[in-house]
Order: C-alpha cells, then structure tokens, then sequence
C-alpha cells in the first residue's frame, strides 16, 4: 500500500497488519529460543537483528523497496580510580548510521535506543578522569549506493589516568548489509593508542581492556548499508559528500568512481575522467551480483563465500 514514502505518512498502522505476517521461530534451544540454563545476555542484539531479517525479507518481495540495513546497539565505557581515589565507570551508548533508503540516503548517527544520547563532552571530562579530543562523523563508514548508508561516529578519548576499556557492541564483523547493488556499511571498531607504537585493535565484546595513562582510544561505530548501484549515484552529490568530510577522495573514486579534483574547500568533478572511470568499472563487474552485499566480514566467518543462498534472489 506505500509505495511512496507521501503515501506511507497518509496510512494508520495498527494491529491488523499482523495477520498479514507469519512469524515461525525454531524449536527450544536455539540463541533465539534459548532454554535455561544457557547463558543469555545483550538481549536487544538479537532483537535488533530481527529488524534487520524482517527488513531483508520484505525487500526480496518489493523488489529492494525497503531501507538496507541499519545500526544495531553497542555500549562502550571505562573505568578505574579517579583523582580523588575514587573508584569510577563511565558508559555511553553511541548511535551509528541507518540504511540507505530506495529514494534517500540513510541517517547518520541515529540512536535505536530510545532516550539514549551521546554524552556531553563538558559533563564527561568533568566527571571522568579523560579528555575527548574528537567527536564527528566517521569518514567512509555509510556503505556504497545510488542512496548513501548513513555515517557512525568516531570518537578519540585520552586517558589521563591507567584504567580498562570496555565494550558491548554487535556488527565488529558482519556489517549492515547493502541491497540492490548498495555496499554493506563499515563495522564497529575500536583501536587503542591508533598511529602509536602499542596501536592495536580491540574485540567488540571485552571487558578489561587495560588502557595506560596518556593513551587515545578511538571509537568508530557502525555505518548504514547502501541502497542501489554506487555507479549510479549523482555526481554532484559525491562532490556535496567530500566537501562536507563524509567520503574521502580516495572513496569517491574507488566507489563511486568520481575523481575528484581542487583544493579542499572547493572540491569539483571531473566530467572525462568520471565517465571514463565509471565506464571501465562496469564493464570489470562480474555479470551476476547478490541481492545484498554482507561486506568482507562474511567469508571471513564463512570460510571462503562471500554470500549466502538466501542473499540472492
């Protein structure tokens, strides 16, 4: 029945809709039937990736109508003893992007939570003994499309005094899928000490991750997946996501195959060598491609495939 986005605001969504969905969930024992006492916990992953399911499930029968994938949840914190010996945690719940949508690109930074927020870095640093050096967008973390996954965040935090890292975070592996052509999103990440001589990368589910005084981690969370062909995304909008710091030059070209030339604060196209590009690129493509793009987590958790069965139509 909406089949605009006009159309869908115009229509009262109530209980009737049920019917129109069989849910069949698999027998006890399973991570979404689990029987005690099997060891559950981080319950809203699982209820966030069945948004997900549902949203794949839907987009096989509308022809990729749908949102590609989205943000799930993670909760990164630290902890330890502050300046008045006092023992201290700190977590936070950051957002990341939303799907790239059939007729827009996906939101940045959304929070599924509700009520959750980012903190503010005025009340952080006077609370908890760090300093935030930066909080903005995650460059290149919205998967590829003709509609853009939206971007997470990256966040660098300074230890000022010796405490442990951390997280609780879905999507370290297999990102937000991308649909119709669209690029999966990048997926959470968290290095300690990034560009140092101890730089190394932290797992998405850790718990004392000890973190020396002095010491940056650097938080990015999860990006949207793109919605449609990368190829076939407006040019101007490439050059609009550079100049604005959300794709990087490199990006552009590899992705969207756009070059990009001028300075930095005035960045343009360069109609030949685009089309060009654009051209050769197509015609390197492989003549069949799945419905949704998994990102490179997916063989490394496969063994080799870079897709499933049920990702192509």
């Amino acid at each position: 029945l909406a089949d605009t986005p006009e159309r869908m605001a115009e229509l009262d969504v109530n209980e009737g809709v049920v019917d129109l969905i069989e849910m069949r969930f698999p027998p006890p024992g399973t991570l979404l039937t689990p029987v005690f006492p099997a060891p559950t916990n981080a319950r809203t992953f699982v209820i966030l990736r069945l948004l997900g399911v549902l949203a794949g499930v839907v987009a096989k029968a509308v022809d990729g109508r749908m949102p590609a994938d989205q943000e799930t949840i993670r909760y990164t914190g630290v902890y330890g003893t502050d300046d008045h010996g006092e023992p201290y945690l700190m977590r936070e719940v950051l957002g990341g992007g939303s799907g790239g949508r059939y007729y827009a690109d996906g939101e940045d930074t959304i929070h599924v939570v509700p009520d959750s927020r980012n903190l503010p870095t005025e009340f952080t640093e006077a609370r908890f003994p760090f300093v935030v050096e930066r909080l903005g967008l995650a460059v290149d973390s919205g998967g590829a499309g003709r509609f853009r996954g939206g971007l997470g965040y990256e966040k660098h935090i300074r230890m000022r005094r010796d405490a442990h890292f951390m997280s609780i975070a879905d999507r370290s592996i297999l990102a937000c899928w991308g649909v119709r052509g669209g690029r999966a999103g990048r997926p959470f990440q968290v290095t300690v000490d990034p560009g140092g001589p101890g730089e190394h990368e932290v797992d998405a589910l850790v718990d004392a991750e000890f973190v020396p005084a002095g010491t940056v981690i650097r938080i990015r969370t999860t990006g949207g997946g793109g919605w449609g062909d990368p190829l076939e995304r407006d040019v101007d909008l490439v050059v609009r996501d550079v100049l604005w710091g959300k794709v990087s030059r490199a990006a552009a070209e590899r992705d969207y195959g756009v070059v990009i030339t001028g300075p930095g604060d005035d960045p343009a196209a360069d109609a030949p060598a685009t089309g060009a590009l654009r051209e050769r690129m197509r015609a390197q493509r492989p003549p069949d491609a799945p419905f949704f793009d998994r990102g490179p987590g997916y063989a490394t958790l496969s063994g080799g495939p870079a897709s499933a069965e049920v990702d192509w139509l």
